[in-house]
């Protein structure tokens, strides 16, 4: 008897993606490690993306350590545990919010970005013409935007967690008459090498995560500017679910290894 498995048409697709995905991947890392090293243009992405998203990231964690505080503080007070403020802030933040939420405005900056600039070289021939002209438009294009993103994440992650510690410091001043200097010897004598190892770990990922997508999206895009649409959008979109598959998979080996 002839037994047939019917996939529907979205599953199939999504699995398609995760392959031409994984492909993809594999192909960065056996490009990563052949001449030539585009530095110069590594060092180019790696200011754009890094120099240029330093504004966003400040705003968004001092934001995030105002608000933070200022919603977990009334609850703390009514058991008399305001004096926890300093450790649980930096821990919520070192370990979980931080980089997850500087990761995602990364995703929609860097990732959405990428996969517009790099939808639109494809379909005005712009990589077709690297090609014919003996440019290896992979390893100048893709290669150097991954790595980048991969490096710079963390660093901006690293400096938003610490605005948002600012952030949190300044709420503590003005409204528990807390010096910024008793704040941060608390969250220095909070914090241990399990919450920030883990942390740092998996930041690099994030960036891989939001370098990869971007790329793909925009190295394959098709169908003329509307496909340049559809790339940096889905490009946020992909990025963003990935980021959580990541953070699931970093904390269930967190846990695993320091529990």
């Amino acid at each position: 008897m002839n037994y047939e498995v019917h996939i529907p048409k979205s599953v199939r697709s999504f699995l398609i993606e995760v392959g031409d995905l994984s492909y993809f991947a594999g192909r960065f890392f056996r490009e990563l490690f052949s001449r030539p090293f585009e530095l110069r243009e590594l060092m180019h992405q790696c200011y754009k993306m890094g120099n240029k998203s330093l504004t966003l990231v400040g705003v968004t964690g001092f934001i995030l350590g105002l608000v933070m505080t200022l919603q977990t503080r009334p609850t703390l007070m009514e058991f008399g545990a305001e004096s926890w403020m300093p450790s649980m802030v930096s821990i919520s933040i070192v370990r979980e919010i931080g980089p997850v939420i500087i990761s995602l405005i990364c995703a929609g900056r860097i990732s959405s970005g990428i996969g517009a600039e790099l939808g639109s070289m494809r379909v005005t021939e712009q990589i077709d013409a690297m090609e014919v002209s003996g440019t290896n438009p992979f390893k100048y294009l893709v290669v150097t935007r991954i790595l980048a993103a991969t490096l710079m994440i963390p660093l901006l992650i690293i400096y938003g967690d610490a605005i948002a510690l600012l952030g949190s410091a300044l709420v503590e001043n003005l409204k528990g008459d807390v010096s910024f200097q008793l704040f941060f010897n608390n969250v220095f004598d909070a914090l241990e090498y399990s919450d920030i190892n883990p942390a740092i770990i998996k930041s690099f990922f994030f960036g891989f995560a939001i370098g990869l997508v971007g790329c793909y999206k925009g190295y394959y895009c098709e169908r003329g500017t509307v496909g340049v649409g559809e790339a940096s959008n889905s490009a946020v979109v992909y990025t963003s679910m990935l980021l959580f598959i990541i953070d699931f998979i970093a904390v269930f080996v967190t846990d695993i290894f320091y529990n």
